[in-house]
C-alpha cells in the first residue's frame, strides 16, 4: 500500500499550488504586474550558551526581469532577554547581479529587537521586529541608514500548521549616492502557510507583494512566490 501524505503536507502542497497560480495570474495582468519573482531562504538558528543565540540566513532571489539578481547572507548573534524579547546584532553580505552577472556588493550592519507572541488579536498571535541597518556599497559614497519595522500575525489552522500574515516597511532615514530618496521607500506584504516537517525543521510557503514608491513616476509591484526552510536547534 502506498503511504498517503499527512494533512500538514497536503496543506503545504495546496498553499504552494495556490501561490503559483496567484503569482502567475498577477503576472498575466499588465495593470498589476511589474515583475514576477521567486525567493528562497534557508535559516539555521539556535542557542550557543545560556541566553546567547546565533542565526544564519541565506536568501536567493530571481525574477523575470533581472534573472538571478541577489544573494543575501545574514549572520546574527542575539541575547534572549526573556521568553518574548531577543536583542540581535548582525552583518549582511549582499552581492547583487543582473541575470547572474556580478554587479555591486552591499554590506550592512544591523541591530534589531524581536518580540515573539506578545499579544493575542482574535485567533492570531502577534510577533514584531524593529530593525535598524547601516548600508555601504562598493565604490559608492555614504552610509545609508534604514529602518525596517515588521509585524506578523499567525493563526493555527491544523495542528502545528499556521496561517501567517506579514507586513514590513522600509524607511530610508537619509540619502547617499545609492540611497537616493529619504522617507517611505517600499513595503512587503505577505500571506503564507508554515508547518513542521521534522522536529527541528519547518517550511513556509506563500505569496509576497513588494510595493515600491517611485517619486515623480508610477509605483512598482513585485509579485513573489516565496519559500523558506528554518532549522531550530
Amino acid at each position: 500500500m502506498r503511504a498517503q501524505p499527512g494533512p500538514a503536507l497536503k496543506t503545504i502542497a495546496s498553499a504552494a499550488a495556490l501561490t503559483a497560480a496567484l503569482t502567475a495570474a498577477l503576472a498575466a495582468s499588465p495593470a498589476l504586474a511589474d515583475d514576477t519573482q521567486a525567493w528562497g531562504a534557508v535559516t539555521v538558528q539556535g542557542a550557543l550558551s545560556g541566553p546567547i543565540r546565533a542565526s544564519s540566513e541565506t536568501v536567493l532571489r530571481t525574477s523575470d526581469a533581472k534573472g538571478f539578481y541577489e544573494l543575501e547572507q545574514n549572520l546574527m548573534v542575539g541575547y534572549k532577554a526573556n521568553k518574548h524579547v531577543t536583542y540581535w546584532l548582525g552583518y549582511t553580505f549582499n552581492p547583487q547581479y543582473s541575470h547572474g552577472t556580478s554587479g555591486t556588493t552591499e554590506n550592512r550592519f544591523r541591530q534589531q529587537v524581536s518580540a515573539d507572541n506578545i499579544a493575542k488579536i482574535g485567533p492570531f498571535n502577534l510577533n514584531a521586529r524593529l530593525r535598524l541597518e547601516e548600508r555601504w556599497r562598493d565604490n559608492q559614497p555614504g552610509t545609508g541608514w534604514r529602518l525596517r519595522p515588521y509585524v506578523k500575525l499567525s493563526m493555527p489552522i491544523h495542528g502545528k500548521t499556521n496561517l501567517n500574515l506579514t507586513h514590513e516597511s522600509f524607511i530610508n532615514l537619509n540619502t547617499t549616492g545609492f540611497q537616493k530618496v529619504a522617507g517611505y521607500d517600499r513595503w512587503r506584504t505577505g500571506v503564507s502557510v508554515s508547518t513542521p516537517i521534522t522536529k527541528a525543521v519547518s517550511i513556509d510557503v506563500g505569496y509576497l507583494n513588494q510595493h515600491t514608491f517611485v517619486r515623480n513616476g508610477p509605483d512598482t509591484d513585485d509579485h513573489v512566490a516565496n519559500i523558506g526552510l528554518t532549522a531550530n536547534f
